[in-house]
C-alpha cells in the first residue's frame, strides 16, 4: 500500500489553502498518510490555528482529493493544529526575506502600489477601486486591496464580504500575521473586519495616532503574499491617512478620481498636489459619473462635463504630463452591482461603465512602473514579458 499512500499524499498535498492561496503541502500541513487493506485512506493534517474559519472547507477538500485516487474506497481525515514552533516557522517562511518591516512595499519591492484618492467624498472612488481591483485580477494579476477609508469603509460591502446581518469575516491570525479574506480573487482588508461583533455599522471615531498605526499594521502585518499590485482605497481629502501613506510609501503611484463638475474637479486636484509633495507620482486622472448615453441617442450629463480633463491639466507640469486615463459614464448597473456585492465588471461586463473600467485596467497595465524594483504589472515575475497568470 506504500505506492497508494504516496499517491494519496500527492493528491492531498495539492489542496490549496483558501486564504493563503498556497498548497497545504507547501505549508507543511500534511502529516501521516496510510492506506489499509480495505482501501481506507487515513489522512492526518494540521491547521495553522485553533478555530481556523476555513477548517471545514480544507477538511472537505482534503477528503475529496484523497477519495479521487484510484484504489481508495473510504477516507478518514484527522485534523490537528500546529504547535507554536511550527507556526513560527511557517510565518518566517511565508514572509521570506522581506521579514517584518513597517513599510514592506517601499524600496525594492516588486509589488506596484496604486493609491486611489479623491478630493471629496461621493465621487464613487470606492466603487471604482473595487471594480479596478477585480478587473486587474481578471487580467491574470495577483491583487491586494486595502480599504484605508477608516471612517467611511465600504470596500467589504462592494466586494461581497458582508452578509445579510451586516457581519464581515474576521481575518485569520497566525501569530502576528494577518491573512486577508479573498473575494473575487482579490485579497481584501478593511478596518470593518476588526470591529467587535455588532459594531460594523457604528462610526469609527479615531484621531491621528490610531489612524497612523492602522495604516502601518495594514502594510506590515497583513500578509498579501507575492502580489503584483496593491490598491489602496484612500479616504477623501488630504488628512492624516494621506500624509501617513505619503510618508510610508513615497514611491507609490496615485490615481485621482473626480466627477465632471468644476467644484469636484478643483478639490480633486488638491489631493494630487499633496501626493506629489510627498514624492508620489500622479499616475493619472479618472473621471467618474461622466455623461451617460441614452437609448434615444441623447446624452444625460447630470454632473456636467470636462472635469476630468481639467484636473489632468491642473496636475500636469512641463516635466510630467498627467493623462486623463478614463471617463466612466453614469451607470445604474455600477450602483446596483456594488450594492449586491458583485462588482459590475463581473456582473455586467458589457455595461458601458464596466467596459470603461476594464479598459482602464488594460491601460494601467501598459503604463510604465516608476518604483524601484517594480515592473509593469503585465510583466511581473516574467522577464520574457509574458503576462502573469492567476494564482491558484
Amino acid at each position: 500500500m506504500t505506492a497508494l499512500a504516496d499517491a494519496v499524499r500527492s493528491a492531498v498535498g495539492a489542496v490549496v489553502d483558501p486564504e493563503l492561496r498556497r498548497s497545504i503541502d507547501d505549508m507543511n500541513m500534511v502529516r501521516e498518510i496510510t492506506v489499509d487493506e480495505r482501501g481506507t485512506a487515513h489522512v492526518s493534517i494540521v491547521l495553522t490555528v485553533v478555530g481556523c474559519p476555513m477548517a471545514q472547507k480544507i477538511e472537505t477538500d482534503v477528503a475529496t482529493a484523497a477519495a479521487s485516487v484510484p484504489g481508495v474506497n473510504e477516507v478518514d481525515v484527522t485534523v490537528g493544529t500546529m504547535d507554536p514552533a511550527e507556526r513560527a516557522a511557517l510565518v518566517e517562511r511565508l514572509r521570506g526575506a522581506r521579514g517584518r518591516r513597517s513599510a514592506p512595499y517601499s524600496g525594492s519591492s516588486r509589488t506596484r502600489v496604486i493609491a486611489v484618492t479623491s478630493g471629496k467624498g461621493g465621487v464613487g472612488k470606492s466603487t471604482l477601486t473595487a471594480n479596478l481591483a477585480v478587473a486587474l485580477a481578471s487580467r491574470g494579476h495577483r491583487v491586494g486591496l486595502a480599504d484605508l477609508d477608516v471612517h467611511g469603509f465600504s470596500i467589504p460591502g462592494l466586494m461581497g464580504l458582508v452578509d445579510a446581518t451586516g457581519a464581515m469575516p474576521r481575518p485569520t491570525r497566525i501569530d502576528d500575521m494577518i491573512l486577508p479574506p479573498v473575494a473575487h480573487e482579490v485579497k481584501t482588508i478593511s478596518i470593518g473586519m476588526f470591529l467587535r461583533e455588532g459594531a460594523e455599522r457604528q462610526a469609527v471615531a479615531w484621531r491621528g495616532p490610531l489612524l497612523h498605526r492602522t495604516v502601518q499594521q495594514f502594510l506590515a502585518d497583513v500578509h498579501f503574499d507575492d502580489i503584483d499590485v496593491l490598491l489602496l482605497d484612500m479616504p477623501p481629502g488630504t488628512g492624516d491617512i494621506a500624509i501617513t501613506v505619503g510618508q510610508l510609501l513615497p514611491d507609490a503611484d496615485v490615481l485621482v478620481v473626480t466627477t465632471p463638475q468644476p467644484a469636484a474637479a478643483e478639490v480633486a486636484a488638491r489631493s494630487g498636489l499633496v501626493a506629489r509633495q510627498t514624492g508620489q507620482r500622479v499616475l493619472g486622472v479618472v473621471e467618474n459619473m461622466a455623461p451617460m448615453p441614452l437609448p434615444d441617442g441623447t446624452v444625460f450629463d447630470l454632473f456636467g462635463a470636462g472635469g476630468g480633463q481639467a484636473v489632468a491639466t491642473a496636475l500636469s507640469t512641463p516635466d510630467e504630463q498627467v493623462p486623463l486615463l478614463a471617463s466612466i459614464p453614469l451607470s445604474p448597473a455600477l450602483r446596483r452591482d456594488g450594492d449586491a456585492g458583485t462588482p459590475a465588471v463581473l456582473a455586467d461586463p458589457h455595461d458601458a461603465a464596466s467596459l470603461a473600467l476594464t479598459a482602464l485596467a488594460e491601460r494601467i497595465d501598459l503604463l510604465p512602473a516608476r518604483r524601484r524594483g517594480a515592473q509593469n504589472i503585465g510583466h511581473t515575475g516574467d522577464p520574457s514579458g509574458a503576462r502573469a497568470q492567476p494564482q491558484r
